[in-house]
């Protein structure tokens, strides 16, 4: 990543966001962290971010429909669910609504950046994949 990626953290639970920022902080990308899915499609709106690690229970409007919102209002933005009930059911929905990845809790500031890293590195192969055929 570099200076000019950006990171949401979605997650109810404060222990887990401070977790994810703590393990984003020297990766060199803007981070931000939202506390349910509400807040975070409002910070989507005012800054659009281009990965969010998204957990998927969550009081209010849940993770599926905060996914599905992502990616139908922003597109290039990628998506990594990361979920403490992982499910076969929900890993294939979150996957068909155009999740990145899928990963289960817990998970260490290492998964954390490999994720981060791999959603960006999707997003600039899909950024230039356009591009080319645009031009």
């Amino acid at each position: 990543m570099n200076d000019k990626s950006s990171v949401l953290i979605v997650d109810d639970e404060e222990v887990v966001r401070r977790a994810h920022l703590r393990s984003l902080k020297d990766t060199g990308c803007l981070t931000q962290a939202a506390e349910d899915g509400n807040e975070a499609i409002r910070v989507m709106e005012e800054h659009p971010f281009d990965v969010v690690l998204l957990d998927l229970r969550m009081p209010g409007l849940g993770g599926m429909d905060v996914l599905k919102t992502i990616k139908e209002r922003w597109p290039d933005s990628e998506v990594v669910v990361i979920t403490g009930y992982p499910t076969i059911e929900s890993a294939k929905e979150a996957l068909r609504l155009g999740a990145q990845n899928y990963i289960a809790k817990p998970v260490g500031p290492d998964d954390v950046i490999k994720a981060a890293n791999e959603a960006m590195t999707q997003k600039r192969w899909a950024l230039r994949s356009q591009y080319r055929v645009t031009h």
